[in-house]
């Protein structure tokens, strides 16, 4: 694709104007503090907290990540996005109120506080390979791939483009210009996805938007399928290429057989785990204890503005899907040959390669630039919050911590920039190597997983169980991607999101056993001074252990009935690779240790609390009638989709 003159000189506008803007934040507003630098001053209104939010999530990996599970899934892919405006709300009601009352920079030095330094110290090193190997890498890759499908220039000329265009004012100016910059990037991005989105929609539907949407609910209406069964299936369109034309991608003789462009559906989105099971353990990881995100609620001025923020992005985050999956589903329609004939193209064989074809054939001469602005301000904002984040944790729970305890606040800030730089240029150098990925979105999904049931289960016990030892959530920690990996290898089949369920209450399990043994072993005083129920000035600890246990109920106990119930031990009868498949003692297993785990946190009544327990005040989590209306608002419009679309 080529952009026309006009489309060039918007394009080039908003990249030098984007850079100028971000320079001068940098230069203006010195950051003459560790604070400055990593937490923007703790200065940021409610509505920059939310679009940063938004603008450090959505990226490359939802826009042309997304779309392209869109093609191949469908909308259910949307719930990733559909079910993290709930999730926000509840980190905005629970997990913020206790982190900013902590007055903490980062999520390892929240670990320290309430455990010890091991468990900061291996978490900071988890985080920081996460953000470069598998974040920055992926964003950077799917950001070189749109570079060369849309503008004819080499990927690695594409990744190196965005490197400097991202580092030009991450690096320096720290997270206020990144906060700042990412405000405007959210509009950009909002207005461009709609324009394309409506492009394609509208050609479709003769001019209507409306119109396209329900051609598509016609033709394909099993790609607006919200819930899968363990025989719903997809195919793999450059597979099936693949296979008719005998060879591979660089010419060679295909290894494929027939039969493997058939996947299954359910192994990504396991029927109700989107609503019940392993999808809250991704979900809130992502939300409440990721670091490049709720960076941005712990720089807001107070709680309650950080919460107004966070409810700001939940709403946001429902419009999403309309240009980070409608458009890939149009492809697909598309491409079975739907549509007026002059709309088929033959030549689109992969799924994260949907949203580049939108672009390149719905969005008119004028728009196309704006529209190519919004897929490099992505890029930008999630690439520039993600460096912010991994340098804030090196610099302050790595080099602070271990290297130079004394650092001067000035080094503190150099060290944070010569550690963003060696991010980002790690990053770059990775990107490459994913370029054998299908669909992207899932390989993040996947891989972030492996770390998220660990680091939930420490968070969540460490917050609202009074008894949780530094011990118990090292171990936590520790055993989340060795468990990832021998559920992976022992029951291959089984959908990675139910594994991330089975790993977390093996997790949670483990730490429970460990805490009460070691608790039971403390002296009465020490009890003593610690009772959670003290004078009724704190939260009683029969409604935390209630609360705990009901969570529970909705990620383990419901994994392993619907499991049982759509008979995951049978083996399915529709031909497809890699069918869902787990053995019967799975479902059991998860049944019987979820179900042990409930009658722990039910009956324990009389261990000692751990002495480095967060103490939590009724009052801590009350919120604002405005928060509340728009909690319930969320909840509705979601019931309302999964009802329409089941």
């Amino acid at each position: 694709m080529e952009l026309s003159s006009l489309d060039q000189i918007i394009f080039g506008l908003y990249i030098i104007g984007v850079i100028i803007f971000g320079i001068w934040i940098a230069n203006r507003d010195r950051n003459a503090t560790s604070s400055d630098y990593f937490l923007a001053s703790r200065s940021l209104p409610w509505w920059a907290v939310g679009g940063s939010l938004i603008a450090s999530n959505i990226s490359t990996e939802q826009i042309m990540g997304m779309n392209g599970s869109g093609f191949a899934l469908g909308l259910a892919i949307g719930t990733y996005e559909l079910m993290a405006a709930i999730t926000l709300i509840i980190v905005a009601k629970f997990l913020l109120p206790v982190f900013i009352k902590k007055g903490i920079f980062t999520m390892p030095q929240f670990l320290e506080e309430r455990f010890d330094g091991r468990v900061r110290t291996i978490m900071s090193v988890f985080w920081i390979g996460l953000f470069v190997f598998v974040n920055i890498a992926t964003v950077l890759f799917l950001g070189g791939l749109a570079v060369e499908e849309l503008l004819g220039y080499s990927f690695y000329v594409g990744v190196i483009g965005l490197l400097i265009y991202s580092a030009s004012f991450s690096i320096f100016g720290g997270l206020k210009a990144v906060v700042w910059t990412d405000f405007i990037q959210v509009v950009v991005l909002l207005i461009g996805g709609t324009v394309a989105a409506a492009g394609i929609l509208g050609a479709i539907g003769d001019g209507s938007v409306f119109t396209g949407i329900s051609n598509l609910i016609a033709a394909v209406g099993d790609h607006f399928e919200m819930l899968f069964e363990p025989t719903d299936t997809y195919t793999d369109i450059g597979a099936a290429r693949e296979l008719a034309a005998g060879i591979d991608g660089d010419g060679n003789p295909t290894s494929l057989n027939p039969g493997d462009e058939i996947k299954s559906s359910y192994q990504l989105l396991p029927g109700v785990a989107v609503l019940f099971g392993g999808m809250w353990i991704v979900n809130t990881y992502y939300w409440g204890n990721n670091q490049y995100i709720i960076q941005r609620a712990l720089a807001a001025k107070d709680l309650k503005e950080a919460q107004k923020g966070v409810a700001f992005a939940a709403f946001l985050k429902l419009f999403i899907p309309f240009f980070a999956v409608l458009p890939g589903i149009a492809v697909w329609y598309i491409s079975q040959g739907h549509g007026p004939a002059d709309l088929a193209d033959p030549n689109l064989s992969q799924a994260d390669k949907a949203f580049p074809h939108v672009l390149a054939n719905y969005v008119a001469p004028g728009l196309k630039g704006l529209t190519f602005a919004a897929l490099i301000a992505a890029i930008g904002s999630s690439v520039s919050s993600m460096v912010n984040s991994a340098s804030t944790i090196f610099t302050l729970d790595i080099y602070q911590k271990h290297i130079d305890p004394t650092a001067s606040e000035s080094k503190l800030v150099r060290i944070g920039q010569i550690s963003a730089a060696a991010a980002l240029l790690i990053g770059a150098v990775v990107s490459p190597a994913l370029k054998s990925l299908e669909q992207v979105f899932q390989y993040i999904q996947e891989y972030t997983g492996f770390v998220s049931p660990g680091v939930f289960a420490v968070f969540v016990f460490g917050m609202f169980w009074r008894r949780t030892t530094s011990t118990a959530a090292l171990a936590g920690i520790v055993l989340s991607i060795p468990l990832s990996l021998l559920f992976k290898f022992a029951v291959p089949d089984l959908p990675f999101l139910d594994r991330m369920a089975f790993v977390f209450i093996i997790i949670v399990l483990t730490m429970m056993s460990i805490s009460l043994a070691e608790r039971r072993k403390a002296a009465k005083a020490e009890a003593a001074g610690t009772d959670s129920t003290d004078g009724g000035r704190l939260i009683a600890d029969s409604r935390l252990r209630l609360g705990l246990a009901i969570g529970i109920v909705m990620t383990g106990v419901a994994t392993g009935i619907r499991m049982i119930f759509d008979k995951l031990h049978v083996p399915v009868d529709v031909a497809m690779s890699s069918p869902p498949y787990a053995p019967i003692w799975v479902p059991i297993v998860i049944l019987v240790l979820s179900l042990g785990t409930v009658f722990l946190l039910l009956t324990d009544n009389k261990s000692t609390d751990d002495p480095k327990a967060i103490d939590l005040e009724p009052g801590l989590f009350r919120t604002q009638g405005i928060f509340n209306l728009s909690a319930v608002a969320i909840i509705l419009i979601l019931v309302a989709i999964y009802a329409t679309f089941p």
